[in-house]
């Protein structure tokens, strides 16, 4: 669809379901559909259920491939798995443009994002319009710093992908072709200008809507800090020198509301991890700024339901034997589409930061065995494990690993054997996968064998590329009633936890170094190990399943075999003793980064102090949001997209260009536009729409 399809009487919005959240029982029984005709518009009613439809624009971020495609792929963090859907996205190559060419009708196209945030825009300026009909103040602006808050956060997503824009800012009528596309700086100032109303006309932390899901006056402050902040970051520096240092004193008050009004999870692993189920606890957590609310409603399911849980998984069905058959009881589909790359392990500090190991899963167990032969593999054994050891680490390096081994995997030259605990589940207290010594684990892998990043080189026969990584738990389900069924989690789009790191930038840019780290120090003391963890303890969405109705039978008996509560810290860090003390990751100051840092920066070739920092704090952004749906806009905003891509991610070094800081205007959209005399653009017309080098 085009974008005039959206814009031409703003309000095709009624179509758009309103039943989003997994949070309140009044907000799931609003029905609005297309039932109504526009003049419902122009009632009270009709407004403030237009206004509760809003919540339904942001799930579509989360239906499709163009969740991953346009915000995490062709950045430092994540490549192409062997599943090639969106590898344009990544790779940068000859196939992406206004069109992109994508390896099959599932990658996803430039216009995706652009028409459907615009349908949400079309919602809001009739609600900006026509907001003095509602007579009651409280709903009124209740309704308008909704609208706002949208229109704001839309226009953000817009600008940081494609830079200038259309700004429509009033409800339209009849069909209109012919648009004036606004500067990049003239973006950011009606973005910032929408979020500061958004701001103001929140009445503080009323969770109207429900807890978890409701925006308030955090939620505006959140992203008004952040806009704030791109306008002061170097992608804007040809227009932002006489805003700049105000811009980033207001972001900081605006993350002080934040960070004031609301609090942290006390553990990492509330936020993802420990979700165990529909409208679980961990939805409702105050450390949540915003989230797209999903749940086992008809009216979050569909089209446009949470597809998330495909992306980040290693093909583990695809393994040797198939000892590790997919279904539903594990949290995540297959399809390998986001593989992890050797800088994202690498920046983390392996022993002494539980972000890692509370966010990748190491561990799968057998839960398939057709002949067990010589092999003594048992049902809940371990069937595939990924070994995250450091480059320095020696101990593997005469091993052999893969997921097609005929032998054994664990012997070396010197007949040492690693040794796992088998039967006993692992507790967050007890247990460390030490003891049953020489088990076959049939598929295995680890990161380095003689100081030489190996970990892409394990995969299938006859693929492209490495299809066996270590994925990330943030979107595993084990609760959905299919094997391909939506999820039903709800997907955190804003949290705390980055608004400090938003603070943090500010006040480094700003040259206070010092309150920059106590920000830092906030993030890294929470991920710290606490005293009392086991660190070989695991647990992720998949474990819901327990609680699931339809684990009954053969599918318990497969979720208990396959969700082995269990990770492989010790096998990863051998030099390790077992332990459960407290660790500290606050040891650290800006002229002496932590050692993964120092590493990264030198790779970077960085040396200026503040880029330094700067630096640093896209790597901690890395540890604390990795796989949060927007690095890419981070690196962009930065100007770090194209060096951290050139040496980091193998795939896009080869193509990434500056141009690639933006994303192409959609071609569907440039071909629909008109003269005012209604004749077609010419073709130099059209080029003068597209951003350079398209």
């Amino acid at each position: 669809m085009k974008l005039y399809h959206y814009i031409i009487g703003g309000l095709l919005a009624a179509s758009m379901t309103a039943g989003v959240t997994s949070c309140s029982s009044d907000f799931l029984d609003e029905d609005l559909t297309t039932k109504y005709s526009t003049d419902y518009f122009d009632t009270e009613e009709g407004l403030e259920a237009l206004t509760v439809s809003l919540y339904g624009n942001i799930r579509w971020h989360f239906g499709y491939e163009w969740a991953y495609g346009i915000t995490l792929y062709g950045t430092d963090e994540f490549t192409s798995g062997n599943d090639l859907t969106s590898d344009a996205w990544n790779e940068y190559d000859s196939r992406f443009g206004p069109v992109v060419q994508g390896t099959n009708r599932n990658c996803p196209q430039p216009q995706a994002l652009w028409d459907e945030v615009y349908y949400g825009i079309a919602s809001c300026n009739t609600i900006i319009a026509k907001a003095n009909i509602i007579k009651d103040e409280k709903v009124r602006n209740r309704c308008l710093a909704h609208a706002y808050f949208l229109r704001g956060y839309n226009y953000y997503r817009l600008t940081a992908q494609y830079g200038g824009v259309v700004l429509q800012l009033t409800p339209t009528s009849g069909v209109v072709r012919n648009f004036q596309r606004a500067t990049e700086e003239q973006c950011w100032e009606q973005v910032i200008s929408d979020l500061r109303q958004a701001y103001e006309l929140f009445p503080g932390e009323d969770f109207t809507y429900g807890k978890g899901i409701t925006w308030t006056k955090a939620t505006a402050a959140h992203f008004l800090a952040k806009a704030l902040l791109f306008r002061a970051s170097e992608r804007c520096d040809a227009f932002n020198s006489s805003t700049k240092e105000a811009d980033l004193r207001e972001a900081i008050n605006a993350c002080n509301y934040a960070i004031g009004a609301r609090q942290l999870a006390p553990n990492y692993s509330n936020l993802y991890a420990d979700w165990n189920g529909v409208d679980c606890a961990t939805e409702q957590l105050d450390e949540i700024l915003m989230a797209a609310g999903f749940n086992n409603s008809s009216s979050t399911i569909g089209r446009f339901g949470n597809r998330t849980y495909n992306y980040f998984c290693p093909q583990f069905s695809n393994f040797s034997n198939g000892w590790v058959r997919r279904g539903y009881w594990i949290g995540d589909m297959d399809f390998q589409r986001c593989r992890p790359t050797e800088y994202t392990y690498s920046a983390y500090d392996h022993v002494n930061d539980a972000r890692l190991w509370k966010t990748f899963k190491t561990v799968f167990g057998v839960n398939n065995i057709a002949d067990k032969g010589a092999s003594g593999v048992e049902l809940g054994d371990p069937g595939i494990i990924m070994i995250l050891n450091k480059k320095d680490d020696h101990t593997y390096d005469n091993y052999k690993f893969g997921a097609n081994k005929q032998e054994p995997t664990f012997k070396d030259d010197a007949g040492r054997l690693p040794e796992w605990k088998v039967g006993e589940r692992q507790t967050p207290t007890s247990g460390n996968l030490t003891s049953k010594p020489g088990q076959w684990i049939p598929n295995s892998s680890v990161l380095y064998q003689n100081g030489v990043y190996v970990a892409p080189t394990f995969m299938t026969p006859g693929y492209k590329y490495s299809n066996f990584f270590a994925g990330i738990n943030k979107t595993a389900d084990g609760t959905r009633q299919a094997e391909k069924g939506d999820s039903f989690r709800d997907v955190i789009m804003a949290r705390l936890g980055e608004t400090y790191l938003i603070r943090a930038e500010c006040y480094v840019r700003l040259g206070d170094y010092a309150s920059a780290k106590k920000d830092i120090d906030v993030i890294r003391a929470r991920a710290q190990w606490k005293s009392g963890e086991n660190r070989s303890y695991y647990v992720d969405g998949s474990q819901a399943f327990e609680k699931n109705a339809l684990n009954t039978g053969s599918a318990a008996t497969n979720y208990i075999n396959s969700n082995l509560w269990m990770n492989t810290y010790y096998l990863s860090n051998p030099d390790q003793p077992v332990t459960t003390e407290a660790s500290n990751l606050t040891n650290w100051s800006w002229e002496k980064l932590p050692a993964e840092d120092e590493a990264i920066l030198s790779k970077l070739g960085v040396t200026d102090q503040k880029q330094r920092a700067i630096q640093f704090i896209l790597n901690e952004r890395t540890r604390e949001l990795i796989g949060e749906w927007q690095r890419w806009e981070t690196l962009s905003r930065t100007k770090s997209l194209v060096p951290r891509a050139k040496a980091f991610n193998t795939e896009a070094a080869p193509n990434i260009q500056d141009r690639h800081n933006y994303r192409p205007i959609p071609q569907s959209f440039i071909d629909g536009l008109k003269n005012e005399d209604g004749s077609d653009l010419s073709d130099e017309q059209k080029k003068a729409w597209q951003n350079p080098g398209y």
